[in-house]
């Protein structure tokens, strides 16, 4: 009787956090990623900078697109017109984007804890790019 007691407060303290748990509500897909929309590029005339929008990925926590500047061949910025409203995804993107410019190129690492994001972060990433070449 002396165990009975811990062990069932401790198997309540440790159910606790299962009853509580709530998933994200963004959008969710089945599979990886949809197809891609066209991305689209814009350009102001006799200026080498130039603003190219990737494509809107659908993941399991939500859509992701990218909008690339370019200044030359130079990815300068790097601003997320959709993304999942996720803590996971708020935190990443700092991350993301930050590898992007250093690498200036898709080819960059995965955020621990934010793989789906990262993942359609990246394949919008290489829309855009692909579309800045174009």
């Amino acid at each position: 009787m002396k165990r009975a007691l811990p062990v069932l407060a401790l198997t309540i303290a440790g159910l606790v956090p299962v009853w509580r748990y709530a998933p994200s509500t963004g959008t969710t897909t089945t599979g990886t990623a949809a197809p891609a929309s066209t991305p689209s590029a814009s350009s102001s005339p006799g200026s080498s900078t130039r603003v190219v929008s990737g494509s809107t990925v659908n993941t399991e926590k939500g859509e992701v697109q990218v909008q690339v500047t370019f200044d030359g061949e130079k990815i300068t910025a790097v601003t997320m017109l959709k993304q999942p409203n996720h803590p996971q995804t708020t935190a990443a993107v700092p991350k993301l984007v930050e590898e992007t410019l250093t690498a200036q190129s898709a080819d960059i690492d995965t955020v621990s804890g934010a793989t789906i994001t990262s993942d359609g972060y990246k394949e919008s990433l290489q829309a855009a790019i692909d579309a800045s070449d174009a």
